[in-house]
């Protein structure tokens, strides 16, 4: 067939980029046409355009039609888009890279359909790693398996029973050992729950297999730690897949000390093409101590740079629904004698935000279940009373922000408290989330329309890898309310769905104002970074199911190309 100038345009970039050795093309002037282009402005509106120019700054000069942009453009290069959507970058403000680049590289039991499954592919995995002490990994959900009830350190011990074993349940807040973990972690009937924690047992009160949250550190601390290779590796491999779906920045929802100083040598090495905002670990205190002495890092390279971030702290009120650790006012629909786990007394809770929001950073709080949520809100209100306006400055942000009761979601827009949400989780939580919190108090979760209805702000991500960080899965949840399968029919809960436009705002500039770069990213009216994507189709013209099927033919940083798609056969 013959080829076509959208065929000709990614294969002759695909071409300099193989002679250049696989590098990001070089900041230029440039002038991109014969484009479809669109973006939102500073009002939420839709622009449509065909042309834009983009300064040897890397920020956009104009965007309009081509004779008018051309004019103003003078020798910039030009580059043909080949009659395909272009759009701003996507930005995820809830993920975690390094862990998406480990999921990647490890065990995934993600896929599995049943716990039988499950245990054949830790089987196989085990069998292939002869020489590994540990067997490692993660993504099991015992609600997606029909399960009803968690597995056991007894049904992991059928596929490896030598070494130990120890894999993360899908969110992250719950983990699963078996009996050599347990015995090498010192895990017996006698053993406490900690603050924070708990430890599955029976009916006999033995240890089951299973610790939710606190619980976890006690395996985990014996885990062998991955060396500066492997972070590398993991950076490099979440990099390339998140450049690859159109992300162009990130906010990366707990970085560690190790973490900060492989970004901090990426960056000054000019090695880091996608941008990340950074909240700091909480739960190291000695990385904590050091970052109030130091104050928030604005830009690891200066301000041109823009590439690494961290500015935010991340801490922790409660656990997950799925692993009954969200923290509910009332006790959960299903498990009558549980309400789950408060991290923290409010007293604690709020003495670590304080010490962060003193020292300049946004505070991030995870919080799940509607006695977090009203824990977290509380604590904002105290730092409003006590530093006024600079408290509200900070753009404060409630992660997850799942389950909140309903007299409290006003509290969020009346201190500018800032609700980071993930679309997906709505549609991968509706198989049990009901069951959980019972037909009333579901009528304040996963409630985006009430929300921005109350005049809170919105910023949308995956917080992958709990979820696939794919932003075209999220917009088509945020849009539909149904699963990649269209159930069910009509959307859970279809009211709460966001418009295509304020999904797409979602992604964009709410994200970007939540990590403080509304001026910088997010949008591609003038002044801004000329990060943007080209893809096959328009996201807001388009049906909801063709969203799940977007391709990203070319993603661009400041300027610079930085993913091209492979070429098909």
């Amino acid at each position: 067939m013959p080829e076509t100038a959208g065929m000709r345009t990614p294969r002759l970039i695909a071409i300099v980029l193989l002679a250049l050795g696989g590098s990001a093309v070089s900041a230029e002037a440039l002038l991109v046409h014969n484009a479809r282009g669109l973006t939102l402005d500073e009002r939420g509106r839709v622009l449509r355009f065909d042309a834009m120019s983009v300064g040897a700054d890397g920020r956009v000069q104009a965007i309009g039609r081509m004779a008018e942009v051309a004019a103003k453009a003078g020798d910039a290069r030009r580059v043909d888009a080949g009659g395909q959507v272009l759009m701003p970058g996507l930005i995820d403000a809830h993920g975690h890279v390094l862990a998406l680049g480990a999921a990647r590289r490890s065990l995934q039991l993600r896929d599995t359909a049943d716990l039988a499954a499950a245990l054949a592919a830790v089987k196989a995995h085990a069998a292939a790693r002869p020489d590994a002490a540990w067997i490692t990994g993660g993504g099991w959900n015992q609600a997606a398996w029909k399960l009803g009830r968690f597995p056991t350190a007894a049904e992991l011990d059928s596929a490896e029973s030598a070494r130990p074993v120890w894999l993360s349940r899908v969110d992250g807040h719950a983990g699963w050992a078996n009996s050599r973990a347990l015995r090498l972690a010192g895990i017996t009937r006698d053993t406490p729950d900690p603050g924070g924690g708990r430890i599955e047992r029976d009916a006999a009160g033995e240890p089951t297999g299973v610790l939710v949250d606190a619980a976890m550190d006690l395996v985990e601390r014996l885990v062998p730690a991955e060396d500066a290779a492997e972070m590398a590796a993991n950076l490099d491999t979440a990099e390339a897949e998140l450049l690859a779906l159109g992300l162009t920045s990130v906010h990366d929802a707990g970085i560690s000390a190790a973490a900060d100083q492989l970004l901090r040598r990426r960056v000054a090495a000019g090695q880091l093409k996608i941008r990340l905002y950074g909240m700091a670990r909480g739960s190291d205190a000695a990385f904590m101590a050091r970052l109030r002495a130091e104050g928030p890092l604005k830009d690891a390279a200066g301000p041109e740079s823009g590439h690494y971030s961290l500015r935010a702290v991340k801490l922790f009120a409660d656990g997950a629904l799925g692993s009954r650790g969200a923290a509910l006012i009332d006790p959960y629909s299903d498990a009558p004698a549980t309400r789950g786990l408060l991290f923290h007394g409010d007293t604690e809770l709020l003495a670590q935000m304080r010490a962060a929001a003193r020292a300049g950073f946004q505070v991030n709080v995870h919080a799940i279940g509607d006695a977090a949520n009203r824990q977290v809100l509380a604590g904002f209100e105290a730092l409003r009373r006590e530093m006024g306006a600079r408290s509200t400055e900070l753009r404060h942000r409630i992660e997850h922000a799942q389950v909140i009761a309903l007299a409290d979601i006003p509290r969020l827009a009346r201190d500018g408290v800032i609700a980071s949400v993930q679309p997906t989780h709505a549609t991968s939580d509706m198989n049990m989330a009901e069951d959980r919190v019972g037909p009333q108090r579901i009528q304040g979760a996963y409630a985006w329309q009430r929300l921005l209805r109350s005049g809170a702000r919105l910023a949308c991500g995956s917080d992958f890898p709990v979820e696939e960080p794919s932003p075209w899965a999220g917009l088509y949840a945020a849009v539909t309310r149904e699963d990649a399968e269209g159930r069910p029919v009509g959307g859970w809960y279809r009211q709460q769905a966001l418009t295509p436009v304020h999904a797409l705002d979602c992604f964009t500039r709410g994200a970007a104002y939540a990590g403080h770069a509304e001026q910088d990213v997010g949008s591609l009216t003038p002044g801004h970074r000329a990060d943007f994507i080209l893809v096959d189709r328009d996201p807001l013209t388009s049906s909801p199911a063709a969203l799940l099927k977007t391709r990203v033919l070319q993603t661009w940083v400041g300027g610079r190309l930085v993913h091209t798609r492979p070429q098909e056969p």
